[in-house]
């Protein structure tokens, strides 16, 4: 079955960096878009619509980001290894979180618009890794 499991998860002071690592099993991800999304402290009652979309690579690799970590982070993919990174430079406090990884679902398609960073365009989700910024 289709599995998504997040790890690199910690505490980091400001200024610091992170690699979030999403491994996948029952699928291939290079056959679908993959994204990272995010759920700030005290936000769980809200759901999943809560979940801040910041970054998908496609399928044709292409990257998308949001305004809050463009120039910070960095989306790849390792298709050896059936894994997609989020490599996290220069984190701020702001970026605590919980981390997670989602596969894009049928109607996840290119061109996005603003799709890519909508909850509901993916349909299946990793556990979730905790990230920590603070001094």
């Amino acid at each position: 079955q289709v599995q998504l499991v997040e790890s690199g998860g910690g505490l980091v002071q400001p200024g610091n960096s992170l690699r979030l690592s999403c491994v996948a099993s029952g699928f291939t991800v290079n056959d679908y878009h993959i994204g990272w999304f995010r759920l700030a402290p005290g936000r769980e009652r809200e759901g999943m619509r809560a979940r801040e979309g910041i970054a998908t690579i496609s399928k044709a690799n292409n990257a998308y980001y949001s305004d809050s970590v463009r120039g910070r982070f960095t989306i790849s993919r390792d298709n050896a290894k059936n894994t997609v990174y989020l490599q996290m430079n220069d984190l701020k406090p702001e970026d605590t979180a919980v981390y997670y990884c989602a596969k894009g679902s049928q109607f996840l398609v290119e061109p996005f618009g603003v799709s890519w960073s909508r909850y509901h365009r993916y349909d299946s989700w990793g556990q979730g890794a905790q990230v920590t910024v603070s001094s």
